[in-house]
């Protein structure tokens, strides 16, 4: 059964969202190497960013100690050893995860350079320690001599620095070509947007390819059988906005998703 929506479900946006990520990865790759080959290849990547939420509760309203503990050598009597207290709460303390992250490296077969680099974001490096890693290997890009392609089709984080705001819209697919710096082609892709097809640059005197960024989603969607995992009948984990909240309501009863 395909998705219910005719672009970016935003129902996969949130918990699904990491093997969605990964998968989608793979299928833009295995979409493009048949229109790359024989001169150039491309390649899945595979890193990890550590997590830690940074809106947890981290605050203890001001305690302050009235006692101090100074270690003055001596032994502590048996009975002072008795009298430790239980403690009365056990909290869990936050943990970072490891969360891997796919994207797609276009590589020339003859001296292996990088020439195109397709990153796909995620709420994890759109926000904390993620967000300022993947900004510095951002920057690390934008001075080389690699095209950058960035796909994001999550709502949650940061959008990437722009010199001006970019328009209202809640996906994009953005694109830093070498010859082009600092101008990006942007694509906004609104909810009733199928995804753009998008070209991929290459080396200077090769024609762009393109990629069918819809057509890899479908492929995901469809051959992991995302219509069995997703609760059409709840509302998504990131939370839409009322308008578009009422458009995915008529889409959904229009599948029979929703009674």
């Amino acid at each position: 059964m395909p998705s219910p929506f005719p672009g970016m479900d935003p129902y996969l946006e949130g918990d699904l969202w990491t093997t969605i990520h990964a998968q989608l990865g793979t299928e833009i790759a295995r979409h493009l190497v048949p229109k790359l080959r024989p001169r150039y290849l491309a390649l899945t990547t595979e890193r990890f960013i550590l997590d830690l939420p940074e809106d947890v509760a981290a605050e203890t309203h001001n305690v302050r100690p009235n006692v101090i503990a100074v270690h003055s050598g001596a032994a502590v009597p048996a009975t002072d050893r008795a009298a430790v207290a239980n403690p009365p709460l056990q909290l869990a303390t936050v943990f970072p995860t490891r969360v891997p992250h796919v994207n797609v490296e276009i590589r020339d077969t003859k001296n292996r350079r990088l020439v195109t680099a397709i990153e796909i974001l995620s709420p994890t490096n759109k926000r904390g320690r993620g967000r300022r890693e993947y900004l510095a290997k951002r920057r690390r890009l934008l001075f080389s001599n690699a095209h950058l392609m960035e796909i994001d089709l999550v709502r949650k984080g940061k959008r990437v620095p722009m010199q001006r705001p970019l328009p209202a819209a809640p996906y994009f697919v953005l694109l830093s070509r070498v010859e082009s710096r600092p101008i990006l082609d942007v694509w906004p892709i609104a909810f009733s947007d199928p995804l753009p097809p998008v070209p991929v640059p290459l080396l200077s005197g090769d024609a762009d390819v393109q990629l069918d960024l819809q057509l890899a989603l479908t492929n995901v969607y469809d051959l992991g059988g995302y219509d069995l995992l997703v609760d059409y009948t709840q509302a998504p984990d990131v939370p839409l906005p009322l308008d578009a909240a009422a458009w995915a309501e008529e889409r959904l009863r229009a599948a029979g998703l929703r009674s």
